[in-house]
């Protein structure tokens, strides 16, 4: 397996600025050691933990408590597909959903307004963009409890 296949080019994009509008949910200091293609993002805390961004269910993991720890873990159990959404990724390219630089896979409806994880619901986005609306959707309805009606009006 390629790893690269699995994970966008990080290079030349200001990741400090892309993650601003997560701040409310991510540590004050960490590195952005990759990002799949979903844009999950798998960073470095300052204590060199290794956690992972949801950016679809807007919740942080631990992985590991080091680099080394998460290279072990990686090739155990469905750790690789679950992290990187291998399968899932996979069935995208499969099905003809290509990205070109700065982009990536989005969800139509995200997991957490009841969206699946199925290709129908699955199309190609810029990942900046992704990025902020998903925080900026995410930060308003963090404390809500489960089941609470959400309606959205778009300005257009």
């Amino acid at each position: 397996m390629n790893l690269s296949n699995y994970l966008l080019d990080q290079e030349g994009h200001d990741w400090s600025d892309i993650l601003s509008d997560w701040d409310w949910l991510l540590p004050s200091e960490f590195t952005v050691w990759m990002v799949n293609r979903f844009g999950d993002v798998i960073f470095v805390s300052a204590d060199r933990a290794v956690h992972l961004l949801d950016i679809g269910a807007a919740l942080v993991k631990q992985l590991a408590v080091s680099r080394e720890e998460f290279i072990a873990k990686v090739d155990v159990d469905d750790n690789a597909d679950n992290w990187l959404l291998i399968s899932l990724t996979d069935k995208c390219v499969a099905s003809g959903l290509k990205l070109d630089r700065g982009q990536c896979y989005s969800f139509k409806l995200t997991p957490v307004f009841g969206g699946e994880y199925i290709v129908e619901n699955i199309h190609v986005i810029d990942f900046e963009v992704n990025f902020s609306l998903l925080a900026q959707i995410h930060r308003q309805i963090r404390d809500l409890p489960d089941g609470t009606q959400v309606n959205f009006v778009l300005d257009t």
